[in-house]
This record gives C-alpha cells, sequence and structure tokens, in this order.
C-alpha cells in the first residue's frame, strides 16, 4: 500500500501541501474552515494514521555535507543512539556538499527510508519544503517554519567573541566565509556583521571558501591582505588550516593574527597553538533532532514547528592575543 502524501490531502483539500502542514502543526496560522476541511480530507485519505507495523521499515537517513570534518561526528553518534532506542537503525550519507546530490538522494530515498535528519542542508527553503511533503524530515542548523529544526544558537558565544577581541584592542576583524549554499553560513556573517558594527569596530568579509583545511589555507593568504587583526571563521576547520598555512609562513599567531574558530571539534584544543572557538552542545542537537523527527513518524507532535535553539559559548585558548602593533 502506497504511503499517503501531504501532497495527496493537499490535492483532496484543493490547497497547497504548505497549507496541510500548517494546519496539522500551526493551526492558529489558517483559518478554521480551511482546517476543517484539511482534517476532513486527511481523515478520508488515512493521513496522520499510524503506519502499521508492517509498513514500516525501520530505517532513518542522516544525511550529512561531509562525513570527515569531525563536527558530524557528534551528531552521527547522538542520533544514531536515539533512532536505535526507538527500534530505528540510522542510515549514514555524505552528501558531499553539494546541494543537488542532497535533493537526488532525498528523491532516492522515498519508499526505502521512514523519514531523514539532514545536517547543514543545503537545499533552500522552497527545496527543503518540497522534499518534506515526500519524507518526514528534521533538520539541524537550520531554521525552518514548516520543518522540525533545531539549530545551534552562535549568538551568545559571538558576542563573547566579538568582546573578547574588543577588549584586546582588536578593531577591525575579518569572517572567513565558508559556503555559499550554506544557509548557516549567510546566518553567522549576518550576525557577525551586526556584533561587529554595534561594537564600533570595522567586519570585513573573505571568503566564501570550502569549509576544510584546504580552505583554510587559501583563506590564511587571503587575510594577510586584508589590514585586519583578528578573524571569526565559519567552521574550526577553516581556522585549522589558516593556523597550518600561517605557520609555514612565519607568521605569528596570535601575536600577528588572532583567530576564532566556530564548533569546538575534536582536535582544536590541540591545534598549534590551541584554538579559541565557539563552543554548543552538538550531542543535544542530535538528540533534539532526532526525537522531534521520532515525534512526526509515531505521529505524537502537538506543538508547532518552532526552532529548538541549542546555546553556545565562547572557549577562549592561545590562538587569541592583543592586536599587533
Amino acid at each position: 500500500m502506497d504511503r499517503v502524501t501531504a501532497q495527496d490531502v493537499a490535492r483532496r483539500a484543493g490547497v497547497a501541501a504548505s497549507t496541510v502542514s500548517r494546519a496539522l502543526n500551526q493551526p492558529g496560522r489558517i483559518n478554521e474552515q480551511t482546517r476543517e476541511r484539511i482534517l476532513a480530507a486527511a481523515r478520508e485519505l488515512g493521513y496522520g494514521a499510524p503506519a502499521r507495523r508492517s509498513e514500516r521499515r525501520g530505517l532513518v537517513a542522516l544525511l550529512v555535507p561531509d562525513v570527515t570534518n569531525p563536527f558530524y561526528f557528534d551528531i552521527i553518534r547522538s542520533t544514531q543512539e536515539q533512532l536505535r532506542t526507538a527500534g530505528y537503525m540510522q542510515l549514514l550519507i555524505d552528501t558531499g556538499e553539494s546541494g543537488r546530490t542532497e535533493a537526488e538522494v532525498l528523491a532516492q530515498l522515498e519508499g526505502v527510508v521512514d523519514g531523514a535528519i539532514l545536517s547543514a542542508t543545503r537545499l533552500d527553503s522552497d527545496a527543503l519544503r518540497d522534499a518534506a511533503t515526500r519524507l518526514p524530515l528534521a533538520v539541524i542548523n537550520r531554521r525552518h517554519e514548516h520543518i522540525p529544526s533545531v539549530l545551534i544558537d552562535i549568538r551568545v558565544g559571538l558576542i563573547q567573541a566579538i568582546e573578547h577581541l574588543r577588549a584586546l584592542g582588536h578593531r577591525r576583524i575579518a569572517f572567513v566565509s565558508g559556503p555559499p549554499e550554506s544557509w548557516q553560513n549567510r546566518w553567522r556573517w549576518k550576525e557577525f556583521e551586526e556584533q561587529v558594527t554595534g561594537q564600533g569596530l570595522e567586519p570585513v568579509l573573505v571568503g566564501p571558501y570550502p569549509p576544510n583545511l584546504t580552505g583554510g589555507a587559501a583563506a590564511a593568504d587571503a587575510l594577510l591582505v586584508t589590514g585586519a587583526t583578528a578573524c571569526l571563521t565559519f567552521n574550526d576547520l577553516l581556522a585549522i588550516g589558516i593556523l597550518q598555512r600561517l605557520r609555514r609562513k612565519g607568521v605569528s599567531v596570535p601575536d600577528d593574527l588572532s583567530v576564532v574558530g566556530c564548533d569546538d571539534i575534536f582536535g582544536s584544543a590541540f591545534c598549534d597553538p590551541p584554538l579559541t572557538t565557539i563552543a554548543g552542545d552538538v550531542q543535544q542537537a542530535g538528540r533534539i533532532a532526532a526525537t522531534r523527527l521520532l515525534g512526526v513518524l509515531n505521529h505524537t507532535v502537538t506543538e508547532g514547528l518552532a526552532t529548538s535553539l541549542v546555546p553556545t559559548h565562547l572557549l577562549v585558548r592561545e590562538s587569541t592575543g592583543p592586536a599587533a602593533r
């Protein structure tokens, strides 16, 4: 028996699939007459009824952009543990930092898995909404009003980082940008720019670069001609690549340039010098995302789809110091 989707309900009720999502998860955002028509269509088609055991596949996919990035290790572990406890097996897929690959994989997963968790998705909002009408989804490090989402909220950690650099005398601070397709990257730059200018300092945008060690090496060369005395990077891999490249060029960190990363991945404390970085509870983000997806799969979700926020803080290590004079 084919699984009834939100699109089927939308066609029966004569509305958009996104309207079906709001009617079922955010009833306060839709008029009562339309909602009743959607609920009637859902009942007629059997949408929302718990799947019979024989219809469940017991599989949930986890999609990550780069499985070699240590940031995803804790997400892989925490989602897997949460899903296993609920009787599901996790299928891990590396999408290679490609939104196109991600979309193709999601299409291939229809009818194969019960749902999917997307960590740092490269899909835009419309593509995500479309995918969610065909397969239950949850997303990590992304906001979306129609899909269960978890965001590691860098804002507190970012404020602490900018205040830390300002206290050290830095006035021109660069943001080393990651992949342009990343919603998270664009959001981090926006928050960075607001915080830096809000404290009377000068922001500089460098990049975009691939969010890996090679990208960091290229970013290091660009940083040296910006006049910035400090930088904050999209992620720790970029920061570590910068540290390695600057060391080879004979540029001292933090004497000549202070470097702040983001994510506190395994290894960031063992760099030379150890990396100052913005840290959040990545395992908690994975557990929340898995729990919220399970709520959708088990039809036990009763609250709206507001994004769950995981707070962050600054870890000060040896890669930051007084501005060069």
